[in-house]
């Protein structure tokens, strides 16, 4: 069971420390905050949970079964910290989140003192490290220490359930998508532990053994569960950001042939940006050097070049605006082979033309351009000089 849960505990971190990749931006964001905090406190929730840690907690504090009330304490907490995630969620006004994020800190902190309190009043010395619901479901202030966890946890589910299901009601898209994910995992949540544990406790107030309904369903089943809720939260919060970085190491290996054309023309010396950083600064790096390069080729543009080379694309049949590309890579191929020649053999009426690929949004110009660089028999014509220009 320490596997299962262990796993569960890492994707949970894995989740937490990509949208905690900007500190100073997720604590000034409430949204960004509450989404960071409920993930990690998934992620100790589920450590804590496991009987090696369990063990290990009871062994270093010299209490038995100390690592129980910690763990609800933790799973009231991830309770409330969902509750104040979908508060910021759904929106509002500040002074109206600020007062809702308060009462779910008041009640749950209520809580998690009663779950102490209860603990220490409670006669609890033998050590049960994955049945021990079920093992002290009759024992005094042990048996309400049991029932506030799980009537805490529930209130949890059920107050995350209607808001899931009127909102997901009113949005589209993505977001609805979200909302979604986190009733399936409400409903696995709400069915494999919360009334798996509850049944199996009930079942010993009547003198009746259920306990593989806590010991050996829940665990697995609650860990889906809370997977399946937290994409749901992460989801419609990561997803436009990583297809914007899928796109931007798109682009960057689309526009290696551009840049391996330009590189060697003298530019202002720029940092290079680290290889861990994000696709989408690594390209705002690739296009501004880019740009910078354009520039100081740009004295070497040959408009007789760019028109044979618009001729002869045309002739292979290719549409206007490729053409117009085509024409305009081979013209930037003869100036980059230009910039390396003495002085003396630089055209003598360098051409005003402004390439069309700078004109275009965000990288698709470039792209475009870099792909003619490194595909086109007519740019390679003129990089190899064998395009002849007449020039008035």
């Amino acid at each position: 069971m320490s596997l299962v849960v262990y796993a569960a505990a890492g994707l949970f971190g894995l989740s937490a420390v990509i949208l905690f990749s900007r500190p100073r931006a997720a604590l000034r964001n409430p949204l960004t905050a509450s989404t960071c905090a409920a993930v990690a406190l998934g992620a100790i929730c589920f450590f804590l949970s496991a009987p090696v840690t369990l063990r290990a907690v009871n062994q270093f504090t010299e209490i038995p079964n100390f690592g129980a009330p910690l763990t609800y304490s933790m799973i009231s907490a991830y309770s409330c910290s969902l509750i104040i995630l979908l508060i910021h969620w759904r929106g509002g006004s500040r002074t109206y989140r600020m007062r809702m994020a308060l009462r779910a800190i008041a009640t749950y902190g209520s809580l998690i003192v009663a779950i102490i309190v209860c603990f220490t009043l409670a006669d609890a010395h033998t050590e049960r490290l994955s049945d021990l619901d079920t093992y002290y479901a009759n024992t005094p202030y042990m048996r309400e220490m049991i029932v506030l966890y799980l009537l805490g946890h529930g209130a949890c589910l059920l107050v995350l359930g209607v808001m899931c299901v009127r909102w997901a009601r009113e949005v589209t898209g993505l977001l609805r998508t979200g909302l979604r994910l986190i009733i399936a995992g409400i409903v696995l949540d709400a069915v494999g532990f919360e009334a798996a544990k509850t049944v199996a406790v009930v079942a010993r107030w009547t003198g009746h053994d259920l306990d593989f309904l806590s010991t050996i369903v829940a665990p697995p089943v609650v860990s889906v569960g809370a997977l399946v809720t937290s994409v749901g939260f992460v989801l419609p919060r990561v997803l436009p950001s990583a297809v914007t970085h899928w796109r931007s190491l798109s682009d960057l290996r689309s526009l290696t042939p551009l840049w391996r054309e330009v590189q060697s023309v003298t530019t202002a010396p720029k940092p290079s940006p680290s290889w861990w950083q994000l696709p989408q600064k690594r390209l705002h790096w690739l296009e501004a050097s880019i740009h910078d390069a354009l520039l100081a080729l740009a004295p070497y543009f040959d408009d007789g070049v760019r028109q044979v080379s618009l001729e002869t694309a045309l002739g292979d049949g290719n549409s206007p605006h490729q053409a117009q590309v085509i024409a305009e890579a081979a013209m930037l191929a003869d100036a980059a082979r230009q910039a390396t020649v003495p002085q003396d053999h630089h055209i003598k009426d360098p051409s005003s033309y402004r390439l069309q690929a700078t004109a275009a949004p965000g990288a698709s110009g470039l792209v475009a351009l870099a792909q003619a660089l490194g595909q086109s028999p007519v740019v390679t014509a003129a990089r190899e000089g064998s395009v002849k220009a007449t020039h008035d």
